[in-house]
């Protein structure tokens, strides 16, 4: 099955009115550089739902670095094809004129959770989340909305979001996927180097293992990390790092001081 491919949003919202109103749509919004971990969401999706709608959308407003914008990979033929390949029904994919007809003046900002971890060392990444997520979810009109525990602060403050502004659509958070030595999948990994790749690949383990979040940043730092942040809360270790120029973050449930989470 070939997805239907839909540029603007208006055009989208018209074909949207067609569709019945007691037909369930699950979505996926992404930044596209699609990969297995995107594709298990998109078959979950695919199970539970009537259609499946993935957004391929490069979102300028969550990154505070423009070098990382400019490094973050666009692959829409890929895209697409690995999408029709997981069953994906529509692929909206629209421009930053259509997204932010307002120029970003108006924007969603969360002023307690979002200004810790990733938040404390990308000002204003989560209002562009928030704000594009809240944007997506309104013209989508999905019925789930289906995101990655590997982003796991991100995935608390949509879910929160949801329910503070009384969103109908339901949060869905699924488990990280991994690579076989543990890293979890990002679409920031096809810019490691290769020396990078395999440093990178201690990251998972240093978390998970260590019996304190200080001792996992140690471990980090010895083993040449650039370490952003490792904290324990509320259950959870989460760490971001940067490794041959490429920022990586992971978490893990922990239980007792020791991670319960097995790679």
């Amino acid at each position: 099955m070939n997805a239907r491919l839909f540029t603007s949003i208006d055009e989208w919202r018209e074909f949207r009115r067609t569709l019945s109103a007691n037909a369930t749509i699950g979505f996926v919004p992404t930044m596209g550089a699609l990969h297995e971990g995107h594709a298990s969401l998109l078959k979950r999706a695919r199970v539970e739902n009537d259609f499946v709608a993935l957004s391929v959308y490069v979102n300028p407003t969550q990154f505070n670095d423009p070098k990382d914008l400019e490094r973050y990979p666009h692959s829409l033929e890929s895209d697409h094809a690995l999408a029709s390949a997981a069953g994906v029904d529509f692929v909206i994919s629209p421009t930053y004129a259509q997204m932010y007809p307002d120029a970003y003046r108006f924007r969603v900002t969360e002023t307690e959770f979002s200004r810790t971890l990733c938040g404390a060392h990308r000002p204003g990444h989560f209002d562009g989340v928030l704000t594009v997520v809240l944007k997506l979810l309104n013209f989508v009109r999905p019925t789930r909305a289906y995101f990655g525990e590997k982003d796991f602060q991100q995935l608390t403050l949509i879910r929160e979001m949801a329910q503070a502004l009384f969103l109908e659509t339901e949060i869905v958070g699924c488990p990280t996927v991994r690579e076989i030595d543990g890293l979890a999948m990002s679409s920031r990994n096809v810019n490691l180097a290769p020396d990078a790749r395999m440093q990178a690949a201690t990251f998972p383990a240093a978390l998970r293992d260590a019996t304190t979040a200080d001792s996992a940043r140690k471990r980090l730092e010895d083993d040449g990390f650039t370490v952003d942040y490792v904290e324990d809360r509320s259950g959870r270790r989460y760490g971001a790092v940067k490794v041959g120029g490429v920022r990586l973050i992971d978490n893990f449930a922990i239980a007792g001081g020791q991670t319960d989470a097995q790679i």
